[in-house]
């Protein structure tokens, strides 16, 4: 979602290059975990490309999955190489965020200097003039990734440690953009159109979770929450919600650090993120077990 007021990011000192990132950068093994992910977003984007065009309030559509396909590619196989038992859910990317950077709340701060995430990013087609794609160069920070993955940091100053247990992901990979720039969330389309995009999303997410063995979906913002639930009903894993860290939602601007932590208490998720590497923590069984899944590296 767009997120008001954005902030200016300073000049980051160079980012080292990681002794793995040349082999991140190659396609690797198709049936690996990450390429098997990565192929299941290339087939739901084929998908939702296929889709009609879409009418107003919708002016441009930009699709980071393929402009920003190398850095998103090397968030992936840097950080899914295991199965993962929490799954965060996102909507779909903000102008600030994924956008730029082809990271779920892709602020560009933390994806360039936190997970150390690196790559190319072209221009989308039909860009629109007030919401360029500068890739990692962009100076705005989306405020609910700086909120999101600032949350993060605080709770785990190392980004390993996060992904032993849990993984990032949106529902919808689009943004979509009204002819003045205003960001168009999925749940301002017209019924129809929200409908015939979404399809494909639940069922993408289906396939995501039991891909990845998730036991536990953290929903990030009510919306979210509920297309999570009507996709994964039936299915062997629970559906939780947490307050969207957006300026657009009043509550976030009270503390909305406090409010996820607390909820991430309630949800057993804290305890994912101490002890040794190897170790895995029962989380509370709140109607559905989770599984426990042997983790040695993310």
């Amino acid at each position: 979602m767009a997120d008001r007021p954005a902030m200016t990011v300073t000049d980051p000192e160079p980012v080292p290059a990681d002794e793995d990132e040349d082999d991140e950068d190659k396609e690797g093994d198709e049936g690996d975990l990450a390429g098997r992910f990565l192929r299941l977003e290339q087939e739901q984007d084929a998908e939702l490309r296929a889709l009609p065009p879409f009418g107003a309030p919708v002016a441009h559509v930009y699709r980071p999955l393929q402009y920003a396909w190398r850095p998103h590619r090397r968030f992936v196989r840097r950080y899914l190489r295991t199965p993962k038992r929490v799954l965060f859910l996102g909507m779909n990317p903000g102008p600030f965020g994924m956008a730029q950077t082809g990271v779920p709340f892709g602020e560009v701060w933390h994806v360039r200097e936190w997970l150390r995430v690196t790559g190319a990013v072209t221009k989308p087609p039909g860009e629109h003039p007030k919401r360029p794609v500068l890739g990692l160069s962009c100076r705005r920070a989306e405020v609910s990734g700086a909120r999101f993955w600032g949350l993060i940091r605080a709770l785990c100053p190392d980004p390993r440690v996060f992904f032993r247990h849990c993984f990032v992901h949106n529902l919808c990979p689009l943004l979509f953009l009204a002819a003045s720039g205003r960001n168009v969330p999925p749940a301002e389309l017209p019924p129809p159109e929200r409908n015939r995009l979404l399809g494909p999303c639940d069922r993408a997410l289906a396939r995501a979770v039991g891909l990845l063995g998730v036991g536990l979906v953290v929903a990030v913002g009510r919306f979210t929450e509920r297309r999570a639930r009507r996709a994964l009903a039936g299915a062997a894993v629970r559906v939780e919600g947490l307050p969207h860290p957006s300026p657009r939602n009043p509550r976030a601007n009270q503390g909305w650090e406090e409010l996820a932590k607390a909820r991430l208490g309630e949800l057993g998720v804290l305890e994912l993120f101490g002890g040794e590497e190897g170790a895995v923590p029962q989380l509370p069984q709140l109607g559905g077990g989770l599984g426990q899944l042997p983790v040695s590296s993310v």
